[in-house]
């Protein structure tokens, strides 16, 4: 395992009851993937996969490193990670939240995986996605659907 996945583990399972006990059940997981409490690291803000990937494709323009982004192997939705709290704050239609309370399937960094992948995986640095910026995106991708479809 890489230096970055291994800090990437290391800062993923942290948000975990008994991190130590997670990373040990994640390591072993046949499907590569473990259920993560959101809500005291970070929160993800779930877009639907029409305008996850064109989010994603503006967000890399606009930012050197957005933070972690995960999705499903069918692309049917897209999971930017975002500082805690944003999720009880989030006021924008069609975007599922996981805050504090809920749990998310992560793939472990670097290996292959059933279910979910990562579009862009954690750093280990604690980089998230500015919810702003995020939203911002979110607006010039539906643009550019609406445009690219008249």
């Amino acid at each position: 395992m890489s230096g970055a996945a291994k800090t990437a583990v290391e800062w993923l399972v942290s948000v975990a009851p008994d991190p130590r006990t997670c990373r040990w059940a994640w390591e072993r997981n046949p499907l590569g993937v473990t259920l993560l409490p959101a809500g005291s690291l970070w929160d993800v803000l779930i877009i639907g996969g029409e305008l996850g990937g064109p989010t994603l494709d503006v967000l890399t323009r606009c930012v050197d490193r957005p933070g972690p982004v995960l999705a499903d192997f069918e692309d049917t939705r897209t999971g930017f990670f975002v500082p805690a709290g944003t999720a009880a704050r989030w006021l924008g239609t069609g975007v599922r939240v996981a805050g504090g309370g809920t749990w998310i399937l992560v793939p472990y960094p670097g290996r292959a995986s059933a279910g979910v992948r990562w579009l862009v995986p954690p750093d280990g640095s604690g980089t998230l996605t500015d919810p702003a910026v995020l939203e911002s995106a979110m607006h010039e991708a539906a643009a550019r659907i609406a445009h690219d479809g008249l």
